[in-house]
């Protein structure tokens, strides 16, 4: 049974495909089903540690974005991207996946490609409440459609649409709140407010956060995800801005929380907060109070379409980006810490809105169709 994953070069479209193939690893050796071999088809390994741990197997190919506004790159990456589809086709066919599993994103499109010349079965997963561009495409020949926000429904075939919610990797499903503030030498008494910018970090949300410092540190403790490549210059910018400041131990700018470091961050956090990206529903899982901040240039408006969908389920409040200052943040996060009542109907609403379950509903459906497809 071969198994073919693909999905666009973010930690957004690569995770979810990590939990996937574990719920799937798991129930092959439970059930002593047959043995799979797995692959992953992207421009880029993009962790090659995860890859490893779920005995996925590295396919590259080559493959462009389709920006929406005018740029030289759009002509130079369609040829990338027509390269990368005769690519897709005959490495797709020395293998013979018995399903491809799309994640959406601009890499996966050649392999989506070579799915349909080839006749290969099919199943995407949509993250966010407006389809991307990709998915909307492969939604017309994909056997089965997930979809993580039951709005998503509308935009594709409901017959063979179902609302599974996002997958999570198991090792960061819940957070650990035992030994968590002891963990980032926090004191349990003080609150823990924590900021995840997306894999990639957040710019926006990083200056304001860095600016707002001296208002917040006080009577917070700060864990900031910043993204790596933004590590160095937020640490030295933030040591000028705290450099004389008392509290300054409390905050704590970390490149990329790995798996251990993000349960011991949803454990100790009493608030998060977030893009609109397929960390909400991380967050869900935690139970943890949100404040989201959509990216308002994202594709088709799906960011903010996700923050308001979350919210409109109790279990985050919104922060428009454009409206983002230093002091609209310093006064949401105080409001919303010092209002006990809301903060634990926020706890039960975002429990309310996780679906644990997805990632082994998507592992079963693929093994289905491809036991299938074997025959």
């Amino acid at each position: 049974m071969r198994i073919l994953f693909t999905g666009g070069g973010t930690g957004g479209h690569f995770y979810p495909i990590i939990a996937i193939a574990e719920a799937l690893n798991k129930i092959v050796d439970e059930e002593k089903i047959l043995k799979s071999e797995l692959y992953y088809m992207s421009t880029e390994p993009y962790d090659k540690q995860a890859l490893f741990e779920n005995n996925i197997k590295f396919v590259q190919v080559n493959a462009g974005k389709l920006r929406i506004y005018p740029s030289v790159k759009n002509i130079t990456d369609m040829f990338k991207t027509a390269t990368g589809c005769m690519e897709a086709i005959f490495k797709i066919f020395a293998l013979y996946p018995d399903v491809i599993f799309g994640k959406g994103g601009f890499a996966s499109f050649p392999a989506l490609f070579a799915a349909k010349i080839l006749r290969i079965p099919v199943i995407i997963h949509e993250s966010d409440s407006a389809p991307g561009r990709v998915n909307k495409w492969a939604s017309k020949f994909a056997k089965r459609i997930a979809i993580s926000f039951p709005e998503a429904i509308d935009s594709f075939p409901k017959n063979k649409t179902a609302w599974t919610g996002q997958p999570v990797r198991r090792d960061i499903a819940r957070g650990v709140k035992e030994g968590a503030h002891e963990y980032f030498g926090f004191d349990q008494n003080i609150p823990v407010i924590l900021i995840l910018g997306g894999s990639q970090g957040a710019q926006k949300i990083n200056n304001a956060l860095i600016d707002a410092l001296p208002a917040l540190l006080p009577n917070f403790q700060i864990i900031h995800q910043v993204g790596p490549k933004n590590l160095e210059d937020i640490t030295q910018t933030a040591n000028v801005i705290i450099a004389n400041n008392e509290f300054k131990k409390r905050y704590k700018p970390i490149g990329f929380l790995n798996p251990l470091g993000i349960k011991m961050a949803a454990g100790a956090a009493n608030i998060v907060v977030s893009r609109a990206g397929s960390t909400i529903f991380e967050i869900a899982g935690w139970g943890v109070p949100a404040i989201i901040i959509p990216f308002d240039k994202s594709n088709g408006d799906h960011s903010r379409k996700n923050a308001y969908t979350y919210a409109r389920s109790g279990a985050g409040e919104v922060i428009e980006e454009t409206n983002l200052s230093p002091n609209l943040l310093v006064a949401e996060i105080e409001k919303l810490v010092g209002d006990s009542v809301k903060i634990e109907a926020m706890k039960k609403a975002a429990l309310s809105f996780a679906r644990p379950d997805a990632a082994n509903t998507i592992a079963r459906e693929i093994i289905n169709i491809a036991l299938k497809h074997e025959q």
